[in-house]
């Protein structure tokens, strides 16, 4: 069986009944995009999230949970379009992972991706994440089953998304790295402090130990705390060069491998409305 058909700790949807559900990775990106909602979205379609939502849903690390949370809200089925108070209230990562938890669930390897968006604001990269599945002949599809709502007005198919539009991180690293991006145009718009390589160097480790199952929340972090350039070290520089450089599933296993790149037990978690904390994962999060 193809690894990335395997359930990780993070995407096991537990005893979801799949009977359901459809089998093609277009429809089931459709089947998510009315069970979630982006918490930026609620105030574009009027709903007023309770406060409650805001702090349960968004620390939901596991496909489980969020699937839990939208049986507690309706017992219709998942296939059924929800109302926004109906919905899971999460982060792109949520749409991400219920995607490619269902899509393995269904006999598609797939896999989610942490890297930028160039299709949020104009000349920045958004940090983003979306899911990720394989073709027939091997080849992999990025697919962005949030700006699926016709609100977005992509200029291309949210089913295909060009890897020019979505950037995988180590891709967006190598770009930094070689001056061919300003790395100042890499992390969270919105936000101010949250740019810079270091934020990219964050987005490459994420993606590192998505792609070896371990698919943690976007503020989860691990290691020694880097959260500005200037804490970046050669030694940092040189580890992200070897991820972002890596050229087979072989190869990314591998360095995951090392424990300056593996996931711990314990991470520390820098949430939205928690405060910084620290976290122990479920089993490690491993497979």
């Amino acid at each position: 069986m193809d690894v990335y058909e395997t359930q990780s700790v993070f995407s096991d949807p537990g005893g979801l009944d799949t009977d359901a559900l459809p089998r093609d990775p277009d429809e089931l990106a459709a089947v998510v995009r009315q069970l979630i909602i982006h918490r930026l979205e609620c105030a574009h379609v009027g709903y007023a999230v309770p406060e409650e939502r805001l702090h349960e849903d968004a620390e939901s690390r596991y496909a489980v949970e969020i699937l839990r949370l939208l049986r507690e809200r309706s017992d219709a089925p998942l296939t059924r379009p929800r109302p926004p108070e109906e919905r899971f209230v999460g982060t792109c990562r949520d749409f991400a992972l219920l995607l490619c938890s269902l899509l393995r669930a269904t006999g598609t390897a797939a896999r989610i991706r942490c890297g930028f968006a160039r299709y949020f604001a104009v000349g920045f990269h958004d940090d983003h994440w979306v899911a990720e599945y394989r073709l027939p002949d091997g080849s992999w599809r990025l697919v962005d089953a949030q700006i699926l709502d016709p609100s977005y007005q992509v200029p291309f198919d949210p089913l295909d998304v060009p890897r020019d539009q979505f950037l995988v991180a180590g891709d967006a690293w190598r770009l930094c790295r070689a001056g061919r991006a300003d790395a100042a145009t890499f992390g969270v718009s919105h936000l101010e402090g949250l740019q810079g390589l270091w934020f990219v160097r964050g987005n490459v480790l994420h993606d590192l130990a998505a792609l070896n199952g371990v698919e943690v929340l976007p503020w989860d972090g691990w290691g020694p705390e880097v959260l500005d350039d200037g804490a970046l070290t050669e030694a940092d520089l040189v580890l992200a060069d070897a991820v972002a450089d890596a050229g087979s599933e072989e190869e990314l296993r591998r360095l995951y491998r090392d424990p300056r790149l593996t996931v711990p037990d314990e991470i520390v978690s820098y949430t939205t409305y928690g405060g910084v904390r620290k976290v122990t994962l479920r089993a490690a999060g491993r497979r």
